[in-house]
C-alpha cells in the first residue's frame, strides 16, 4: 500500500520515488517505501495547514486531547512486539533495546497525556486594579514540522509528536529515510485513536527533497529537528526568512568524568554502557572518558579488557550484546575518524578494524574502539564520531576535569563519578550541559527536560518545557468598567 499519509489518506508519491529500507545487520531488504518529493511535501503542508485553520483539533478541549494521547499510549503498549520488530529490521539494533523503547515511548504518550488533561498551564495576573481581569492562555502554535533521525526512530517522534498533538497543533512528519517504519505505524495508530484527518502527515524521503521543504514553507509556523549540527545550521537558514519557530536538538561529544575515588566496578560497567550502547549511535553517549591521573591505569586496562569481550550480532541474536552501523557510508566515516585519531597520536588499545567474523559480512559492524592518551586539540575528542568509539583523556584535579568537560563547542550530556558528594555537585553545577548524571548514566524520564546548550541546539522536549514548546502564551486583558479617558479633551 502506499506509505505517504496525508490529509487522513494513504497516498504514493506524485513523482513516483520509491527508497529500498535494508537491514543494516545483513543487508535484507526490509521493503520497498515511497520516496517523497517538495511536491508531497508541499501537499503535507496544506493538509496541516487546512487541518490547524478549519478543522476540530486546535478546538478540542485540552481534556480530551490529553484522553487521546492515553489511547495512543495504550495502542502502542498493546502493538509493542510489532513495533519493536520494525524498529530493530530498519536499525540493526537489538530487539530487546527496541522493546525497552517502545515502553519509554508509551510512557511519553501517557506523561503528556496527564499533563494536558490536568490544565494548570493558564494563569491569572495581578494588575493591581480591581476593574482589570488579566490572563496569560496558552495557545496552540499552528503547523508543526517534526524532522526525526534514524538512531531512535520512534522515540524521537513520540518526544515531538506528543507535545505537538497535546498542545492543539496539527504536524507534518519527516522521519529519517533510513528508518520509516515506526512513523508509517504510528499514523495508523493515531488513526484509530480517534485523531481528525489532516491533523498528523506523514512524508518519507530525504532531507533536501521531502524535508528541506518543511522548514522554508511560510505555512509552518513552527520547525523541530534533531540531528546534526551541519542539517541544524541549513534548517535555521532555511526557517530564517519567515521567523518561524524553531526546536533543535543537534548531539554531543559528551564527556564522562571518573575521580580516583570512584566505585571502581561500577563506574568501568557504566563507563562501556554510556558509550557502546547501540553501537554509539546515541546523542548523548559518553563518548569522552574523562580519567584522574592516579586511577587512569588500572581504569582503562579494565574498560578494554571488557570492550573486547562485547560480542557484535543482528537484532535477533540473543547473544549479542551490541549491533551493527546503520549504513555504509557512516562506518566509512567511523573508520576515518578512527584512522585521523591515530594519526594524530592517539593510543589504539582495542578495536580499531573491521570483524573478521564471516557471519558478521554482510552487515555494517564495527567494533568497540578505545583510542587512550588523547589531547583537546584532537579531532577525535571535538568531533562527534556517533559511534562505538571511546576516546580516553587524563586529568589532574577537579577544576581541569571541569576545564576538559567544558572544552567542546557542544553541550547536551555529561557525568561525574565521584564518592564526595559535596565534589559531585560542585563539577555538576558547573558542567555546560543540560542533562549531567551524577555516579550514573543515560537514563531520563519524561518528567525531565531534555535539550543542549551551546552548539548542541536550544529548545526543550519532554517536562512541561517541552510542551510548552508547542504553545504560544498569549495576554488578554478585560477591563470590567471601562469609562472614557478624556486624554484629548
Amino acid at each position: 500500500m502506499p506509505e505517504l499519509f496525508i490529509g487522513g489518506q494513504w497516498k504514493s508519491a506524485v513523482d513516483g520515488g520509491v527508497r529500498e529500507i535494508r537491514c543494516p545487520a545483513d543487508g535484507t531488504l526490509v521493503a520497498a517505501v515511497d520516496e517523497a518529493g517538495p511536491k508531497d511535501a508541499a501537499a503535507a503542508v496544506a493538509a496541516a495547514r487546512e487541518a490547524f485553520d478549519r478543522g476540530p483539533w486546535p478546538h478540542t478541549p485540552a481534556a480530551e486531547r490529553g484522553r487521546l494521547l492515553l489511547r495512543v499510549g495504550d495502542l502502542l503498549e498493546r502493538d509493542k512486539e510489532a513495533y519493536a520488530r520494525a524498529e530493530s529490521l530498519d536499525t540493526g539494533k537489538r530487539l530487546v533495546e527496541s522493546q525497552y523503547d517502545m515502553d519509554d515511548i508509551a510512557a511519553c504518550f501517557r506523561y503528556f497525556g496527564n499533563l494536558v488533561a490536568s490544565g494548570g498551564t493558564d494563569r491569572v495576573v495581578d494588575t493591581g486594579s480591581p476593574t482589570a481581569d488579566s490572563r496569560i492562555v496558552h495557545e496552540p502554535i499552528g503547523v508543526c514540522s517534526l524532522i526525526t533521525p534514524w538512531n531512535y526512530p520512534l522515540l524521537q517522534t513520540a518526544w515531538k509528536v506528543a507535545p505537538a498533538l497535546g498542545a492543539g497543533n496539527t504536524f507534518v512528519l519527516k522521519p529519517s529515510e533510513l528508518t520509516p517504519h515506526t512513523a508509517i505505524l504510528l499514523m495508523g495508530t493515531l488513526t484509530e485513536a480517534g485523531l481528525p484527518d489532516g491533523a498528523a502527515n506523514l512524508v518519507l524521503g530525504a532531507g533536501a527533497t521531502a524535508g528541506a521543504p518543511l522548514s522554508s514553507d511560510e505555512r509552518v509556523d513552527l520547525v523541530s529537528f534533531t540531528g546534526g549540527l551541519v542539517t541544524g545550521r541549513r534548517i535555521m537558514a532555511a526557517a530564517a526568512p519567515t521567523v518561524k519557530k524553531i526546536a533543535l536538538e543537534l548531539g554531543g561529544k559528551n564527556p564522562n568524568i571518573v575521580f580516583a575515588d570512584a566505585e571502581f566496578d561500577t563506574a568501568v560497567d557504566y563507563a562501556l554502557m554510556a558509550v557502546f550502547l547501540h553501537s554509539g549511535q546515541v546523542c548523548s553517549a559518553g563518548a569522552r572518558l574523562l580519567v584522574q591521573d592516579e586511577l587512569h591505569d588500572a581504569f582503562v586496562d579494565e574498560v578494554v579488557r571488557r570492550a573486547r569481550q562485547i560480542r557484535l550480532g543482528g537484532p535477533f541474536d540473543e547473544n549479542a550484546r551490541t549491533g551493527p552501523l546503520i549504513s555504509a557510508a557512516h562506518r566509512d566515516k567511523v573508520e576515518a575518524y578512527v584512522a585521523a585519531g591515530v594519526a594524530e597520536g592517539a593510543v589504539l588499545r582495542c578495536g580499531g578494524a573491521r570483524p573478521d567474523d564471516p557471519a558478521l559480512r554482510d552487515g555494517f559492524y564495527y567494533p568497540p574502539t578505545v583510542l587512550d592518551e588523547c589531547a583537546p586539540g584532537m579531532s577525535v575528542v571535538r568531533d562527534e564520531s556517533f559511534g562505538p568509539v571511546l576516546t580516553v583523556e587524563r586529568f589532574r584535579d577537579e577544576a581541569e576535569a571541569v576545564a576538559l568537560a567544558n572544552d567542546t563547542v557542544y553541550g547536551l550530556a555529561g557525568a561525574v563519578w565521584t564518592q564526595d558528594t559535596e565534589r559531585a555537585h560542585r563539577v555538576a553545577s558547573r558542567m555546560r550541559a543540560g542533562t549531567v548524571w551524577i555516579n550514573d548514566f543515560h537514563p531520563y524520564v519524561p518528567q525531565a527536560e531534555w535539550g543542549g546548550m551551546k552548539q548542541s541546539g536550544f529548545g526543550r522536549e519532554l517536562g512541561p518545557a517541552g510542551l510548552a514548546e508547542y504553545q504560544e502564551a498569549k495576554h488578554i486583558w478585560r477591563n470590567t468598567a471601562p469609562r472614557p479617558q478624556r486624554w484629548f479633551e
